[in-house]
């Protein structure tokens, strides 16, 4: 609920789109590329996929290091 919440507060409130292609690409732009990366996750530790992606992969890289 919160999800479509935002999706119409920020992307598609007061927008018009030319054609049903144009707006499955906004939105697939926002929901892949913005949302999914950007949105903090209960599970990760409430980090960002990405920036959780990215302590992850520092963490696990030093530890191969050590291991070597």
């Amino acid at each position: 609920e919160s999800f479509f919440n935002s999706l119409k507060n920020e992307r598609v409130h007061g927008t018009t789109y030319a054609t049903r292609v144009d707006a499955q690409a906004d939105l697939f732009e926002y929901i892949e590329v913005f949302y999914n990366r950007s949105r903090r996750h209960s599970t990760l530790g409430y980090s960002s996929p990405v920036r959780f992606l990215e302590e992850w992969i520092s963490k696990h890289g030093d530890q191969q290091s050590k291991a070597a």
